[in-house]
């Protein structure tokens, strides 16, 4: 009987791997910082690639449009770095199950405040654009639902137990980046300042000074 051609397999460079993977860091670095500075309507995608000293078309094929670059900028900054692991997953958000609740709030407040300072930034500028392209609206729902999540688990944790949806929307709006930015640059507070009274907040909405 005449036997089926074997399929080729695909050969995946390790090397063509990593330089790919440097690649998109590299883009992303380039729109995160052209984004900041120039904003939305500043920032094309041609910028993008001569900043990153990459033809346009290699942005194109790497992230599709300028709106899923600004997502994955996003989500980068979220956790400061483009491995595959969530924020939930990392060592920075496992001590918030560690110790008392006073120190779990601290870990709590600490970690907001590094997201915000690497996210604040490129969601003003999110929310500033989300009606100049379709695609904003859901990179816009998709962050707040996943930042919502993340102030869930957060509570939890915290906390030490569940956490009604009330409790878990007034942290989500009270701690919104949103605020950070009014606080932090309008107000003109310190970061201390702010990192001392989000400590505040948590205690209250979570009620900790109640808790064992």
């Amino acid at each position: 009987m005449p036997t089926e051609p074997q399929q080729r397999r695909r050969y995946e460079s390790p090397l063509r791997t990593a330089q790919a993977e440097q690649t998109r860091t590299a883009i992303l670095a380039a729109a995160t910082e052209l984004l900041e500075t120039r904003g939305w309507n500043g920032t094309g995608m041609r910028d993008v690639a001569k900043a990153a000293q990459v033809s346009i078309e290699t942005v194109y094929a790497a992230f599709g449009s300028k709106a899923v670059l600004l997502k994955q900028a996003l989500d980068v900054a979220v956790v400061g770095d483009a491995a595959p692991v969530p924020l939930a997953d990392r060592e920075v958000f496992r001590r918030l199950f560690e110790g008392a609740p006073l120190e779990r709030a601290e870990a709590a407040a600490q970690v907001l405040i590094d997201v915000r300072l690497r996210t604040a930034r490129l969601r003003r500028v999110l929310n500033q654009a989300v009606g100049a392209d379709s695609q904003l609206e859901d990179v816009q729902q998709e962050t707040h639902a996943s930042e919502r999540e993340s102030i869930r688990q957060a509570a939890v944790a915290v906390g030490g137990r569940d956490v009604s949806d009330e409790d878990v929307d007034a942290l989500f709006a009270t701690l919104s980046t949103e605020v950070f930015l009014l606080l932090t640059d309008t107000c003109g507070w310190s970061i201390s300042a702010y990192q001392s009274w989000t400590v505040q907040i948590i205690r209250f909405v979570l009620n900790l000074d109640g808790a064992n």
